[in-house]
């Protein structure tokens, strides 16, 4: 049947797809209104943005590569893969898109800048279809892999595409949905062998709740790492995975402020007004680094030690590090004990203090601030 459709309607098509994904995500995100925890700007945020996304910013951005781009830049390419097998085109398309998507995810918590424009993804307090492209309108300008789409239409693997985005939009929406539809595997003992497989294969809710998770401390999320969107792959392959086959308790970043629907939506242009907000006019994170350690008595449980020094409540994360590609880490107290923490961040053996402090000053000390980052850095 796809062997009859021309190159024209390919190109109608794939931008009609993503208009169907519009309503689906409408109508599965209804279901559960009642039941949500999420807050008024919430609500405006969502509803704005998945219809300008859908209807506005994806089929321009398809668009424009297909029609204005594409054509300027390689004109006699328009079409000349038409026919290309599908067992060619649709992994060439698919592998491609994600492996792009994966690095533009990860960089979008690693460089601050574009991490405000993903921060309203994780600012959401439950999970939802609702969220499933929740960001600024400007994060999905250079997302490399809505062009990649409109370039694969282009040149003529219309079919590709439009089976790809089925099935990619599918996995996507399934790993954002309330329906926990892989934790029926996790229950089943015999489905074991089939939920490691998939589970390394895909992003399913277990995997990608965890990226969503309000903070590392549960021992369950990991809101920077699981970047994957459709492939989890790549998170395996690059050393960010964590499987844990657990959702998280928690949802949203820390020390929310609760920004304005319109300064999530439109940062940098609107700006919030809420005092301390990483998207108000003239932030700037502030480093909290001592030189001498935190003498402390800590009891059992769990806590993260702040490794990127911006924390207001060194040597402890208060999620600061979101946008510094530094992570925090991780350590349990079994039992009450007396600990000497480091405050400097010059330790080599965190959250400890190994007495680095002791060769704090000037350009020395700056250099080695330098270095003990870029050794923290995943």
């Amino acid at each position: 049947m796809l062997q009859n459709i021309t190159q024209e309607q390919f190109k109608l098509i794939v931008i009609g797809i993503l208009l169907v994904f519009t309503v689906g995500d409408i109508v599965v995100g209804a279901f559960n209104f009642k039941k949500s925890k999420k807050r008024t700007n919430d609500w405006i945020q969502e509803a704005i943005g998945f219809i300008q996304l859908y209807t506005i910013i994806q089929p321009m951005l398809v668009g424009l590569s297909i029609y204005v781009v594409m054509p300027f830049l390689f004109p006699n390419l328009d079409g000349a893969y038409l026919g290309t097998s599908l067992l060619i085109g649709i992994p060439v398309y698919l592998l491609i898109d994600d492996v792009m998507q994966y690095w533009y995810h990860r960089k979008a918590h690693e460089w601050e800048w574009l991490w405000k424009l993903h921060r309203p993804h994780h600012a959401t307090p439950e999970m939802g279809v609702f969220a499933t492209y929740r960001n600024a309108a400007l994060y999905y300008a250079f997302m490399p892999n809505l062009w990649w789409g409109g370039i694969m239409t282009y040149l003529g693997f219309g079919p590709a595409v439009i089976l790809g985005l089925i099935f990619k939009n599918a996995v996507v929406i399934g790993a954002h949905s309330q329906f926990r539809w892989d934790r029926f595997m996790y229950q089943n003992k015999f489905l074991h062998p089939l939920a490691w497989v998939v589970e390394r294969t895909i992003s399913t809710p277990a995997t990608h709740f965890a990226h969503h998770g309000k903070t590392a401390r549960d021992g369950i999320s990991d809101p920077n790492g699981n970047f994957s969107n459709t492939f989890f792959f790549w998170d395996l392959l690059f050393g960010t995975a964590l499987i844990t086959r657990e959702y998280p308790e928690e949802y949203g970043i820390e020390n929310d402020p609760d920004d304005p629907w319109y300064a999530h939506l439109y940062y940098p242009f609107l700006k919030s007004k809420k005092e301390g907000s990483e998207i108000s006019k003239g932030f700037e994170k502030q480093s909290y680094v001592q030189n001498e350690p935190l003498k402390t008595t800590l009891v059992p449980g769990n806590y993260l030690y702040c490794a990127c020094g911006k924390s207001a409540d060194n040597p402890f994360c208060n999620g600061s590090h979101h946008g510094t590609g530094i992570k925090p880490v991780f350590f349990e107290v079994k039992k009450e004990r007396k600990m000497s923490l480091c405050t400097c961040k010059l330790t080599k053996t965190p959250p400890y203090c190994d007495q680095s402090h002791q060769s704090m000053n000037g350009a020395h000390k700056e250099e080695k601030k330098i270095a003990i980052k870029k050794e923290v850095v995943s």
